[in-house]
């Protein structure tokens, strides 16, 4: 038998030994319930919101331009016409009259110009969607002349056509960019004329898929004097030039303008220079144009031009 001391100390011994092993359980459960555990569950987020969808539309200011119409809604007697004011700032959008001549296209990013024969402005036969600059928005009789000069420059394409039966052509013809002339207001003062219209200078053609450039030449190039303003074909007529085919894709084209000079530029090619005695006597002050003047009347005929960008500078 051992002694009591001995018992007493064997007890106690067990009894600290109880009490380590339960604290050293404690430990470990704790251990565990603080321990990150994994998981395949990816904590929920909120998806950031999509972001708006960018539209882009054609790289025109219309602060310099009006657009003529080859309707009369209006019963005036001529094409229907709005000006800068209404279509700055997205105006023509909101126009019910203008949407279905000239409208955007969102999926390339171009302004397209719409005509069919109907309506045509004076001293014309031909309908047209165009744009006429106005230097001077409250005045279309401040124009400018070859000695001020000027650019204009685009990137468009004739997108659709008719189809013409009626000649040997495959297709109509339509003028997409013109430098159009107009009798001064002082020779309007001096001479009396009941119309300032002149004979454009330049014309912008795309025939067959082909781009050609018609320019106005004195047919004598003695002609002088206020003989020069006579506007019909025995005083001038078109001088043609066949700058390059593009089909039905886009192009880039360019016109300068300047002192008894004209360039006309089509995509990177060499420039074709117009410099004669009859740009040098050109007698009537300018404007540019730009869009689908299309030019026949026969029945059932339509263009559709499109522009991605122009711009003017002088």
């Amino acid at each position: 038998m051992y002694p009591k001391n001995h018992t007493l100390s064997t007890i106690n011994k067990a009894v600290i030994c109880v009490i380590f092993l339960v604290a050293l359980a404690n430990c470990s459960s704790n251990d565990d319930l603080e321990r990150p555990t994994s998981s395949t569950t990816d904590t929920p987020t909120t998806p950031p919101d999509t972001p708006p969808t960018t539209i882009n539309y054609a790289d025109i200011d219309f602060s310099s331009w009006k657009v003529t119409l080859p309707v009369d809604e209006n019963n005036n007697g001529g094409p229907d016409e709005y000006q800068p004011a209404d279509l700055i700032n997205f105006g023509y959008q909101t126009l019910a009259p203008v949407q279905p001549f000239m409208y955007d296209d969102t999926d390339d990013e171009s302004l397209v110009f719409y005509t069919y024969p109907d309506i045509s402005t004076t001293n014309s036969s031909f309908s047209r969607t165009e744009l006429r600059e106005l230097i001077n928005p409250s005045n279309s009789r401040e124009n400018w002349t070859l000695l001020e000069g000027g650019t204009m420059q685009g990137r468009l394409k004739v997108s659709s056509i008719s189809e013409n039966s009626n000649s040997g052509d495959t297709y109509h013809k339509v003028i997409v960019m013109q430098i159009h002339g107009i009798i001064s207001e002082e020779d309007m003062d001096i001479h009396g004329f009941a119309s300032n219209n002149g004979p454009p200078l330049i014309k912008i053609y795309w025939k067959d898929g082909f781009v050609w450039s018609h320019k106005k030449s004195l047919v004598d190039e003695t002609t002088s004097g206020d003989d020069l303003l006579d506007t019909s074909s025995s005083t001038w007529y078109d001088i043609k030039e066949n700058l390059g085919y593009v089909g039905f894709g886009a192009f880039d084209f360019k016109i300068v303008a300047s002192d008894a000079r004209i360039t006309v530029t089509l995509n990177n090619e060499t420039p074709f220079v117009y410099e004669d005695v009859s740009l040098d006597k050109w007698p009537f002050e300018n404007y540019f144009k730009a869009g689908n003047y299309l030019t026949t009347t026969d029945a059932n005929a339509f263009s559709y031009v499109k522009y991605y960008s122009l711009y003017l500078t002088h």
